[in-house]
């Protein structure tokens, strides 16, 4: 009888001091989330979408650096001739020339400020189109068609200073010019995307604002 006192006492006990570890515990969480709530009452997360656009100081000064950019290529020929006039006869010389003439833009050329912002675009105002080598005449190329009598140097110079004018009429027009704008749009659509810009607006000095 001494024992089941006893047993009956032990149950008694350790049943009090489980449920006061349990209340314990609980009133330890609940002072810790009103502490916690108490302390971050004036913290929040926001999401705010920007539609900034950030470009490096070092992505401008790589495209600055690309130097002379060709956005076409004209091939042409001309054949020229030149006729002096003799007591015994007239003499003649015909040649023809061969020139590849390349327009672009030279990337040296850019003014300041030539990349800003407006919007969520990017605005970027390259050097106009341009002849990028006076020297396009292949001499090597260059032959006599037909000659008769003699010709000095002086002659054969000025045969080639025609050459030279009559090319760049030619194939320095309007038509040529406007085709290099759109491949050169192109290509600087392409350069910027690889770089994560997607609005750019593509303009060149000299030409209206559109």
């Amino acid at each position: 009888m001494q024992d089941k006192n006893n047993f009956q006492f032990f149950v008694n006990k350790v049943s009090k001091t489980f449920w006061m570890i349990i209340i314990s515990i609980t009133m330890l969480l609940i002072v810790g989330a009103t502490t916690l709530v108490y302390l971050n009452k004036d913290n929040f997360i926001s999401i705010n979408h920007s539609n900034k656009i950030n470009i490096t100081p070092t992505q401008i000064q790589s495209i600055e650096q690309i130097g002379e950019w060709e956005f076409l290529s004209v091939y042409d020929e001309e054949i020229l001739d030149t006729i002096r006039t003799g007591f015994f006869g007239d003499d003649e010389l015909v040649r023809i020339y061969y020139g590849t003439l390349r327009l672009g833009v030279d990337m040296k050329d850019l003014k300041k400020h030539w990349l800003k912002q407006e919007g969520d675009s990017l605005i970027a105002t390259l050097p106009a189109i341009k002849l990028l080598d006076e020297q396009f005449i292949d001499e090597a190329r260059t032959l006599s068609f037909f000659e008769s009598g003699t010709w000095n140097d002086q002659a054969r110079e000025a045969l080639y200073t025609r050459a030279f004018i009559q090319m760049k009429e030619r194939c320095l027009n309007e038509s040529n010019i406007e085709i290099a704008k759109q491949n050169a749009r192109l290509q600087f659509h392409n350069l910027m995307r690889s770089m994560g810009f997607n609005n750019v607006a593509i303009r060149f000095e000299g030409e209206h604002k559109k």
